[in-house]
This record gives structure tokens, C-alpha cells and sequence, in this order.
């Protein structure tokens, strides 16, 4: 009941523009057009036009406010929820006659963004809108009753980046148990997937939530999970039974084949290491070496582009990397000397690495391409590659499959295993997708 419960109360908000235009697609050209080249330019503008993204954000205001007019909301939120003309969601809502906005909840990073991953953030007060703001990355990581006090609707926006250890889809899925311990019904203001709806990679053991942070794994899904954070939400409050008053208002436009660039939205770093989509998609399998003694090039002009450290032996990786076929990327060596704040390994130093360059994205392989580097370079220097923490055995999802990849089974090997899991995984969260392939 609660699942029907669900996907009715988020087709009151479906847009139908995301329906019209699957059905222009599908029809083709329309009947009595001209295939003059000035036409057909025209035509394709008003396609490509067409395919233009609204964020839920503003769905929700405007024709959606009637879920929060006349409730105290709260809203968990942080810097890259912004709108199409790329004005705050946080400035926008406590601007809003329509919005009662009484309290904001951060995330990592900060409700304002620019905070180094990692960093405990405090609670305190928004300068913009004199609001509290509650910190979900402290002392605590989800909601307590005192938090939630005086809020009678919880609002969440936040640009995810499709990977399972990056933490918003994880603080969300706490507020969401929080909301739910309280009665207070929760919305998510749904935005892309900028890494399109393509799924990738293992799909975590639920025991692997207690090996490591729960908020970098906290529900099954796959390293790259191809939701959106709306779909992620109605997935884990159905099967899990959170029993969450649940209502997703979709983004409007959005087909689960488009990449980020591609809507017309605008691009803000959702955290200071991922400055751009490239980076988005290379962190979907970068990130499984952040759990390892080799840096993804943070302190560098483009972290997550790159796999290196002062002891790789750059050319005879590539030689090994030969026996694979990379589709969608290329490989090659570079020297660099990481610098800067924060967490920088091998700060001063300088590193022997190789570079990712994607030149097929729809081709290119992030998570697969991830495992075969960490197996040859374990391969190459079994006396200096380390595991560093628990966080590798939650990201590559479960113990068999880290013993495997310890054990030096052929990453294809294990690659096929994941894409059985994949098959059997997608059907189970096909009910709770909300947007067409394209």
C-alpha cells in the first residue's frame, strides 16, 4: 500500500513535458514540414530547446506550492541548489510569500558550499537569511526530534553526482528516517542525474553499511547507482519500509540519456573537488582509489582526473594496461607536484601518474575501468599498493568481492559478477524510476 501510496502522490507533480517530448521523438519529423536546411536548423533549436531542464525547485513554486503554503518548512540544502538562471534555492524560498522557510539543515561541505570533504561542520546561523542552520555533518549526520521542532513539512535540494559514496543522497535518506520517526512529511525537489541514468559497477551488501561510514553506503544501490536523488528516495522509503510521507516533485524535461551539459542548467561545483562533469563521471570509479595509497591528483588543476604516486611506474602500467580494451577514454603518463589546503597526498611531491581523458563518454566505463587500473598496478607493485581503510570494501560492495580482488581474480571476472547484479537490480528499482530513457 505504501508503494502505490508513493507513486500516486508524485504523478500529482509529474510534468507532462518529459511525456510530450518522449512522444516527439518516438513520431518524427512532423507531418507537413519542410526539410529545407533553414527549417530543419529551426526545428532542431525548438528540439533541443525543448529538452531544456526545470529543477523541482521550481516546479514546486510554480505549480506545486499549494505541498508547503501555510506550513513551517525546513530545508535541508546546500549551494548547488540553485534554479535554471541559477538564483539560491535557499534565497529564493525564504524570498517566497508562498514559504513559511523556518530552518535550514547543511550537509558536507557546508550549506553554502566550499568546505573540504571530511571536515566536521558546526550548527549556526545564515548571515543571507538569519535562519538557523543545523549541521549534518558534526556531532550528528541525520535530524534529531529537537532539530526537527517547529517544522511541519522538511523540503530536500541538493545536486548529487550519481556515485554511491558521495554522502547527500545518504543524509537524505536520514532525514527521511527522521521525518518519517516524526510525522513530518518530506519532499525532494528532484534535479538530473548529470551522469545520465546508467547504472555501473557492484551493488552494496547491506552489511557493508557498518564497515564504514554509513553515510558513504548506507542502502544497496551500485557504485554508479543511475538515479536520481527523487528516484533514490521513493526506492529506499518503499523497500526498506521507512514509511515516510513521501512526495517527489520531479525535474521538468529531464530523459535519463541526457548528460548535465546537455539541460541548459547551470554547472555549480556541488563540492570542491568535483569542478566539473568530466570529474563527476571519473569519480564513479576514481573514487575506489581514495581508499588506497594512490592520489585521484587532489591539489591539482583537475582532481579525479587522474590515478598516480610517487613510487608508480607509469610506463609499464601502460604496458600491461594494453591487454584491455578502454573504450571511451585514453590513458597517459604525466608528472605532477600536488599542492594547496586540505587533504592533499603527496603535497611537495612528485608524482608519477596517469592521466584519464574521456573522449566517448556514452562509451566510457568509469567503474570498470577503475578496477582494471587498481588490479595492474596491484599486480606491478604488490610491495607498495595498499588498502588504507574499511572504505574500499564498502565501495567494491561486499567481502567475496573484495577477497577477490585481493586474491588477483581477472577484474573481467569480476566485472561480469557485477553486471548479473546490475540485471536483478534494475528490475527491482524500475517501479520507482520517474523520468524516460530519452
Amino acid at each position: 500500500m505504501k508503494q502505490c501510496y508513493s507513486i500516486v502522490r508524485t504523478l500529482l507533480v509529474t510534468p507532462a513535458s518529459a511525456l510530450l517530448l518522449t512522444a516527439a521523438v518516438a513520431c518524427g519529423s512532423t507531418p507537413g514540414t519542410s526539410d529545407a536546411p533553414e527549417e530543419t536548423a529551426s526545428a532542431a533549436a525548438q528540439v533541443q530547446d525543448s529538452r531544456r531542464v526545470t529543477p523541482g525547485l521550481e516546479v514546486l513554486l510554480r505549480d506545486s506550492a499549494h505541498l508547503v503554503r501555510g506550513l513551517r518548512v525546513g530545508f535541508l540544502t546546500n549551494q548547488s541548489a540553485v534554479t535554471s538562471d541559477g538564483r539560491s534555492g535557499i534565497d529564493l524560498l525564504h524570498e517566497s510569500p508562498e514559504v513559511d522557510l523556518v530552518a535550514l539543515y547543511g550537509p558536507e561541505h557546508g550549506l553554502r558550499g566550499g568546505i573540504e570533504g571530511g571536515v566536521e561542520i558546526d550548527s549556526e546561523h545564515d548571515p543571507a537569511t538569519g535562519l538557523p542552520v543545523f549541521s549534518l555533518y558534526g556531532q550528528v549526520q541525520r535530524p534529531s526530534p529537537e532539530m526537527l521542532e517547529g517544522v511541519d513539512v522538511l523540503l530536500f535540494d541538493m545536486q548529487d553526482i550519481g556515485a554511491r559514496p558521495y554522502t547527500f543522497v545518504w543524509t537524505m535518506a536520514m532525514a527521511i528516517e527522521a521525518a518519517a520517526a516524526e510525522g513530518i512529511p518530506f519532499i525532494v525537489l528532484d534535479r538530473p542525474n548529470p551522469i545520465t541514468g546508467r547504472s555501473e559497477g557492484p551493488v552494496m551488501e547491506m552489511e557493508m553499511r557498518n564497515v564504514a561510514q554509513a553515510i558513504t553506503g548506507y542502502y544497496p544501490v551500485p557504485l554508479r547507482h543511475g538515479l536520481t536523488v527523487g528516484e533514490v528516495a521513493r526506492y529506499i522509503n518503499s523497500e526498506y519500509d521507512i514509511g515516510a510521507d513521501l512526495t517527489v516533485v520531479p525535474a521538468d524535461g529531464w530523459v535519463a540519456a541526457q548528460w548535465f551539459d546537455e539541460t541548459g542548467l547551470p554547472w555549480i561545483d556541488p563540492s570542491p573537488n568535483i569542478r566539473s562533469l568530466e570529474a563527476a563521471l571519473n569519480y564513479a570509479g576514481l573514487v575506489l582509489f581514495e581508499a588506497t595509497n594512490l592520489t585521484v591528483g587532489r591539489g591539482t588543476d583537475a582532481p579525479f582526473s587522474y590515478v598516480g604516486a610517487p613510487w608508480l611506474h607509469t610506463d609499464r602500467l601502460l604496458e600491461q594496461l594494453g591487454a584491455y580494451d578502454f573504450e571511451g577514454v585514453s590513458l597517459s603518463p604525466v608528472e605532477l607536484t600536488p599542492s594547496g589546503d586540505g587533504y592533499v597526498p603527496f603535497r611537495g611531491e612528485q608524482v608519477h601518474a596517469i592521466q584519464l581523458s574521456i573522449n566517448d563518454r556514452d562509451a566510457y566505463r568509469p567503474v570498470e575501468t577503475a578496477l582494471i587500473l587498481l588490479t595492474e598496478i596491484r599486480r606491478l607493485h604488490p610491495a607498495e599498493f595498499e588498502i588504507t581503510n574499511s572504505g574500499f570494501t564498502q565501495m567494491i560492495g561486499s567481502l567475496s568481492d573484495r577477497e577477490a580482488f585481493e586474491s588477483g581474480e581477472d577484474p573481467q571476472t569480476i566485472i561480469g559478477r557485477w553486471n548479473e547484479e546490475l540485471e536483478e537490480w534494475s528490475r527491482l528499482v524500475e517501479p520507482y524510476r520517474l523520468y524516460p530513457e530519452g
